[in-house]
């Protein structure tokens, strides 16, 4: 899949320059907040509240063991255990998941699914991005058999009649609210994305990055260096896909620009789902999305994820592979000049790209730096220079204290 955004890249005078602007504070416009939440200091709304705890309610799962947080806990930013590459989930909590649990930290700011004028996909929830928007991505984990596994909107909406806040639900939504299950479903879905929307903790934007561009903090000498590369177009390029300035408005960098990419990720042994050789997770197009499955050109593309927290939130990439940041960067310099630190090696050579059928390689990302080099190029950043991204990407980190 071609991905074209000329208009997010940097020639090598311009990223000098915004390293410079980004040391010097930036802008001082007022954060973007098109959401309605509260303002700084106010309290969460009732129905926020409520959403707090269903967000926290095992028993609205089949297992009665299984709630949304234990999938997006708040001391891993709202993402899953760094020790689980897939979550368990299912009736008995026996059966895998098939992807990672991504952090729904910022997702809220996340737009709508759509093509561009380019047809570059953008947007949704999900990895794959086939939730339309926060409630509809709160209503899916009820109902998907390998998470909460609820039979039916029915089923949830019972254990909600005999839950400890149901006099609460029925203030806030109607005591008629019953009657109706798909809308007492919908209020559900609905309470918890005002959770997401309300509570502080889901968009802190209070790292040590953005004391930086405040100017309240500094970086070290090695965080510094890891910027300049994490945003140079001929080194890391990561700012390609992560944009990390202010936006126009003043608005502090969400670490994504939404789209999607095929980056080749290796298989990972590890989900019982990839026993069977020819079950291929291929993101936008399939299993788990179906309205994009004959777009063969979208087949093996994932969500581009922020990057805020990033070093609380591993396992990383949709299937888990992994365990370590220090990994994926030298994964995104080395995977073509040193394959073989990847991928299995057969009685054919190095079998690159094997967690795609052979017939969709050449929709893996090899145009854009640094992925663009061959076997036997120097990579595009050192081991020390690695190092020097990671230190940088710590910065990213909710809750730094000066």
């Amino acid at each position: 899949m071609t991905r074209p955004r000329a208009r997010d890249r940097l020639g090598p005078a311009t990223a000098i320059l915004v390293i410079a602007w980004l040391a010097a504070g930036c802008s001082s416009g007022s954060s973007r907040d098109p959401l309605g939440s509260p303002a700084a200091g106010e309290s969460m709304s009732d129905m926020a509240k409520l959403g707090e705890a269903i967000f926290k309610d095992e028993w609205l799962s089949a297992s009665g063991r299984m709630s949304c947080q234990t999938c997006h806990l708040p001391e891993h930013a709202h993402s899953g255990l760094p020790t689980d590459a897939v979550a368990a989930g299912g009736p008995d909590l026996e059966l895998s998941g098939l992807r990672n649990s991504p952090s729904i930290r910022y997702a809220s700011l996340t737009p709508a699914f759509h093509l561009e004028r380019d047809g570059t996909p953008v947007g949704g929830f999900f990895r794959d991005g086939r939730a339309a928007s926060l409630t509809d991505q709160a209503r899916r984990p009820f109902l998907d058999a390998r998470e909460m596994a609820n039979p039916s909107v029915e089923s949830v909406v019972e254990k909600v009649r005999r839950a400890a806040y149901v006099a609460e639900f029925t203030r806030i939504f109607g005591a008629d609210v019953f009657d109706d299950p798909t809308r007492a479903f919908d209020s559900v879905a609905l309470a918890l994305a005002r959770y997401q929307l309300e509570d502080p903790d889901f968009r802190p934007f209070d790292s040590k990055y953005d004391a930086f561009l405040g100017g309240k903090a500094r970086l070290t000498d090695q965080e510094l260096r890891g910027l300049a590369l994490f945003n140079d177009p001929l080194k890391g390029n990561c700012a390609a896909c992560h944009p990390s300035a202010r936006g126009s408005d003043g608005s502090p960098p969400l670490f994504t620009d939404f789209t999607y990419d095929n980056l080749g990720v290796p298989r990972n042994d590890m989900i019982p789902a990839n026993v069977d050789a020819a079950y291929f997770d291929l993101g936008l197009c399939g299993p788990q999305r179906t309205d994009l499955a004959d777009r063969g050109d979208f087949c093996g593309a994932f969500k581009v994820p922020s990057l805020r927290n990033i070093s609380r939130t591993a396992p990383y990439f949709h299937n888990g592979r992994f365990a370590t940041l220090r990994e994926v960067v030298a994964f995104y310099v080395r995977r073509d000049t040193n394959p073989e630190e990847w991928y299995p090696v057969g009685a054919n050579g190095v079998q690159k790209f094997n967690d795609l059928p052979v017939n969709l390689h050449l929709n893996v990302n090899t145009t854009e730096a640094p992925y663009n080099r061959r076997l036997g190029d120097a990579p595009a950043l050192t081991l020390a220079e690695i190092e020097d991204v990671v230190a940088f990407l710590g910065t990213l980190d909710d809750g730094y204290q000066p």
